[in-house]
This record gives C-alpha cells, structure tokens and sequence, in this order.
C-alpha cells in the first residue's frame, strides 16, 4: 500500500559506520525538498537515545521517523514505533542490517533513499521474548554467546564476527533445554536455539529460510550438537538459505512458545546481548508496525545486489 508522507524525521546514528553525517544529511534533505515534505534531522548520542527521539517525533505526530545506522540504531526506532500510525524507513549503515536485508531494502545509500521516498507501505510482525521486543531473530545458546563476544569487540564487521565464532566455538559446550510448543514437550541438548520472525540473522545468514516476517507466526530452529565435520556444510547452507535441509536442524512454526534452561544465561535479541532468566516466553505480535520497502523485488535484481554487496565488501577492504 502507499501513504502519503508530509513530515519526516530522520535520526542518524554518527558512530555505526554511516560515512560522512554531512553526505547523509544533504542527501535526504535534498529529497525532501524535491517531494515538499518537512524534515527534521536529529543525531544519537548514548544507547537509548534513538528511542527518546523516536518517542518525541510520535509526539510531534510526524509521519515518518527514517533511522540511519544499524541493527540497534533501527531496533530502538522500530520498537518505539509499534502499533503507531508512524511509518518506519529504513537507511541500513551498519555491520549486520538484518531487518533491512530481511526486506530488501539495498545496503547503498542513494539506493535506500529510493526505497524511503517510494512511498510504498508494508505492514511487518515483531516478536517478544520476556520483555524483550524483536523483529528478526532471538536466540540462546551459541548465537547468544557469539552476541555477547561481538559486543565486545571496538572494530566491527563480517571478519570480526568470523574471528567470534571461531574462538567462541574451541570452548562451547553444548546446553541441554526443555521447549514447550504447540501443545508439545520437547527436551534437547542443542547447540541453539533461534526463534525467528524473519529468516535470517543479518549479512545474509538465514537460519531459517521459510520464516515470513508477515505471517502472524514465527519458526524455531533447533540446531542439535554436531562434530567438526559437519562445520563446513552447515557454514554454506546457512548462507544458501539451505540450512533447514540439514539433518541437524529440526524446525517448529507456532504464534507462542516457552524456552526453559538449566539456569539462567544470554538471550540475545537481533544480536543484542542480555542475561535473562531460565524461563524464555516468547509470542508473535502480529502486523505491528508499517515499514517503507520496495515496491518489487523480482529474482534478477535480487542476484544482480547480492554480487553489487560482494564487490563492495572486496573494495571497501582492499581499497
């Protein structure tokens, strides 16, 4: 569907990686005018701000708050935005992207600028977890302790994040936990859990390729204890959205479920660590917010970005 846009405030996260704050400013101010729509621009400055200056552009009933940044920067915006009449834009300049890739919207900024000022509205779930408000994956296990180690790091990026896994994997030890689904008990000692309201984690890692971010339900992917053999092939298929065809993975689509654990740990939240208690409750809240995407994504621009984000990686890197 399309809405008319008449007021914008963009909220730019200045250290996540989004290039010069000049560029990005004179960039969607000059399409702003050339649409005639009223813009506000305002800059994060500590965790939870961006939720403090989405809550005040509710207020001031704009119609669009577009965040700038990444995973976190948009996560705060998105979950201030539930269930408003406000619409979510999305300029995606950070490590992961995980919403922003989920929904096509291009990783280059003149691109996603297109994607903002379409016009065109799709209406997206979230998820929860305890108190904790999500829009892609949730997780326990080796993706949490992963979260956790990555949020440690000062450079980051998709090296860093292969630096976590690797070392973060010499010393794992698989958990044992109880999952209540569908009526049903299942008891594992998995290396982890994710509850997915979208297929993937971010950078085009999808553990759980069938997942619909519209579909009212979310898919839990059980990855069982492995040996170093299976490593290489679990690696290609979560990136060739294969990883549900793996004999490793059991997969359960549900509106609720429980997690329980031995005690309690790291839950992460779209990559964002936390301790939580052993007791996991975790629902679907459906059509909860309404997000600017591409009109279309036909299958040859798909391929045609996916090799255009390759030769970027290589460039920005080599350079």
């Amino acid at each position: 569907m399309e809405r008319n846009i008449e007021k914008i405030v963009a909220i730019i996260n200045p250290i996540s990686g989004v290039g010069s704050k000049e560029k990005i400013r004179e960039g969607i101010a000059m399409r702003c005018k050339e649409k005639g729509i009223s813009l506000d621009i305002a800059y994060t400055n500590y965790g939870g701000h961006a939720s403090e200056l989405t809550q005040k552009a509710i207020d001031e009933k704009v119609d669009c708050v577009i965040a700038v940044g990444g995973d976190g920067t948009v996560n705060e915006v998105a979950r201030k935005l539930l269930h408003s009449n406000v619409i979510l834009g999305i300029i995606p300049k950070g490590s992961g992207n995980g919403l922003a890739r989920e929904l096509h919207i291009p990783m280059d900024f003149r691109n996603a600028l297109d994607v903002v000022f379409s016009n065109h509205v799709s209406v997206i779930d979230a998820c929860k977890a305890n108190d904790q408000v999500f829009f892609c994956t949730c997780g326990v296990g080796f993706d949490a302790l992963v979260s956790a180690e990555f949020a440690k790091e000062k450079r980051r990026g998709s090296l860093t994040y292969l630096k976590d896994i690797v070392e973060s994997y010499l010393d794992y030890k698989p958990e044992k936990y109880e999952l209540h689904i569908n009526n049903n008990t299942i008891r594992e000692e998995a290396f982890l859990i994710t509850c997915a309201n979208a297929s993937q984690y971010g950078n085009n890692a999808f553990i759980a390729p069938a997942a619909d971010i519209s579909d009212g339900q979310m898919d839990i992917t059980i990855l069982s204890t492995f040996n170093a053999l299976d490593i290489g092939p679990l690696t290609i298929q979560l990136f060739t959205k294969t990883i549900d065809k793996n004999s490793k993975i059991k997969t359960f689509r549900t509106k609720e479920a429980r997690i329980v654990r031995q005690q309690a740990g790291i839950m992460h939240t779209d990559g964002d660590p936390i301790m939580t208690s052993k007791d996991i409750d975790l629902s679907v809240i459906n059509l909860a917010i309404q997000v600017l995407t591409p009109p279309t994504i036909s299958f040859t621009e798909t391929v045609h970005r996916r090799i255009n984000e390759v030769f970027t990686f290589f460039e920005e890197r080599f350079k």
